[in-house]
């Protein structure tokens, strides 16, 4: 049974509500109105404030802006699109070449024995090619090298001779296809790697060309690379710098994009947040009990899981035995409390489900106040 004197004050209170029923008007006391209304109580008008309905309503308003400010901020970050990078052209020197496109040339067939006479025809015939070339008849050279190639397709140097033959004739694809054959048989060809990179420069293959030019270098350095390197490396360098700078804008656009996808999600979860606590605070507000928002009356049993002091004793209607009124309605931390819809939604939650009480306790607005009510119902010691 609640303590004779806190009763008394109960009655007392009552007294004054029925003498003057102004009093129930009182914001904080809005808890006590609904707790009667739920009951079946008709309670006159003066018992209710004129600005309760456009307080609410103004709350509901005030949710709607919030709720258009993050839907405008949602459309801000979705119309930040940018435009495609579009590469702007390297200015290049040297040079070009259009790729030739002749039939492959003829190969030898590596598979065979080579004797040793063909290898000396073979010489005779490189003999006459490099006559011819002093001579500048090249395609007579390629007639007298492609003849020595067949004699001894085993020899690289065949094929990077008649590689250099084709630099000077302007095929670089010719020369390419010898200087592959020739690194085949010999991976470390000065002349494969020189003919290679030349007939690559000529394509304007610029930063192939300088990679297969160092490499004949390092084995086999002559003035005739190092000239056409200066002419390549400065390609080869323009290439890479521009290479990396659109990969730098292209990594910083997407980062941008993901930065946008990112606060767009997060706009989403902040408006479906607001809709959320929008329409718990308007069914809170709706729903009957002693307190806005919940501690409805006759919860069996409390708060369990060994807080203090429980809800036993019920009255009633659902009140507590041993609830000091006073100490609630004498406390302006409790009946500020009491007006925030976000700490009622909570206490809402907690009279739904005692269980629920865990997750509140990390909350430092709401954690407080509970702990403060758990003192207010708490039993005499």
């Amino acid at each position: 049974m609640m303590d004779a004197s806190k009763l008394k004050e109960f009655e007392l209170f009552i007294d004054q509500c029925k003498s003057n029923p102004s009093l129930l008007a009182d914001p904080s006391l809005s808890f006590f109105r609904d707790y009667l209304e739920s009951l079946g109580a008709k309670l006159p008008p003066a018992s209710y404030n004129q600005g309760d309905s456009k307080s609410k309503s103004y709350v509901v308003e005030e949710s709607d802006d919030e709720m258009e400010e993050n839907e405008g901020a949602q459309k801000t970050v979705e119309e930040e699109e940018e435009d495609e990078i579009i590469e702007s052209d390297i200015e290049l020197e040297g040079e070009r070449v259009e790729p030739d496109d002749d039939a492959p040339q003829k190969m030898g067939d590596r598979s065979i024995e080579v004797t040793e006479e063909s290898r000396e025809a073979s010489q005779e015939a490189k003999a006459k090619a490099m006559e011819a070339i002093s001579e500048g008849k090249l395609e007579e050279a390629i007639g007298h090298l492609t003849e020595a190639i067949l004699l001894n397709p085993t020899s690289a140097i065949m094929y990077g001779t008649r590689a250099s033959v084709y630099i000077k004739m302007k095929k670089p694809n010719a020369a390419i296809r010898d200087a592959n054959a020739a690194l085949e048989i010999n991976p470390d060809s000065a002349k494969g790697y020189k003919s290679r990179g030349m007939a690559r420069a000529l394509l304007g293959q610029w930063e192939e060309a300088a990679k297969d030019l160092h490499l004949a270098s390092k084995l086999d350095y002559d003035e005739e690379i190092s000239a056409v390197l200066k002419k390549v490396e400065p390609n080869a360098h323009r290439i890479e710098e521009h290479r990396r700078k659109y990969d730098r804008l292209r990594k910083e656009r997407e980062e941008r994009k993901i930065e946008r996808e990112r606060q767009r999600r997060r706009a989403e979860a902040q408006a479906e947040y607001e809709k959320a606590k929008q329409q718990e605070q308007s069914s809170s507000s709706r729903k009957p009990g002693g307190m806005p928002g919940g501690f409805p009356g006759g919860t069996p049993g409390g708060f369990p899981g060994g807080m203090p002091g429980g809800f036993p004793g019920s009255m009633p209607g659902g009140v507590p035995g041993n609830v000091d009124f006073s100490k609630i309605l004498n406390d302006p931390e409790l009946m500020a409390a009491f007006s925030d819809p976000e700490i009622m939604a909570a206490l809402q939650d907690v009279m739904k489900n005692p269980a629920n009480l865990v997750k509140h306790q990390a909350n430092p607005k709401v954690a407080p106040i509970i702990a403060k009510m758990m003192g207010k119902f708490a039993g005499p010691n």
